[in-house]
């Protein structure tokens, strides 16, 4: 049955687990509604692919109802809020890259403290996040947006809080590129 359509599929699902998925797709949890369709029909023959494809055709179908996680500020007013709530001084701005199924590559901009040692997430920048910042001064050729924006506002937060800020990677994702040290 590796040849059904996302709809086919759907209607092979207990209504219960469609009940299911629709409540995660409903609050944007893409993840857990593709694991869900995933180990309901595994044995039947779908892939990680087609479970894909089904909760994707779940969000076209429930389309402006789903509550769409937001995206987080990138202005330097509200990282320096954010920054001023970690637990101690900041001592430097990191960026570094991540990734998952669902949004590829994405970076994240951290606050790093010396007393307590720490980190403390400021933003989680993914691609839609990084055109909306960058706008009109986005370079329609880069193959990372996520990553010019994520330069962008933590150099700018780390001068204005008057500290170094470090980005291990900025040209190609790499979740294991070296980290700030002091």
């Amino acid at each position: 049955m590796t040849e059904s359509t996302p709809s086919e599929w759907w209607t092979l699902l207990p209504e219960g687990i469609r009940g299911e998925v629709d409540g995660y797709v409903l609050q944007d949890a893409r993840l857990r509604a593709v694991r869900t369709v995933w180990e309901a029909c595994r044995g039947r023959g779908l892939g990680l692919h087609e479970a894909e494809a089904v909760v994707h055709a779940r969000y076209l179908h429930h389309g402006d109802r789903v509550a769409r996680t937001p995206l987080s500020p990138l202005d330097p007013e509200s990282l320096a809020a954010r920054a001023s709530g970690c637990p101690g001084p900041v001592v430097a701005i990191e960026a570094i890259w991540d990734g998952d199924t669902v949004h590829d590559w994405f970076v994240i901009l951290l606050a790093i403290t010396a007393e307590p040692a720490g980190e403390h997430g400021l933003a989680t920048i993914y691609r839609e996040t990084a055109v909306r910042y960058l706008g009109d001064a986005r370079d329609e050729r880069a193959l990372h947006p996520e990553a010019a924006a994520a330069a962008a506002a933590g150099r700018a937060l780390a001068e204005h809080l008057a500290v170094p800020f470090h980005f291990g990677s900025p040209d190609t994702p790499d979740d294991e590129a070296p980290r700030w040290r002091p």
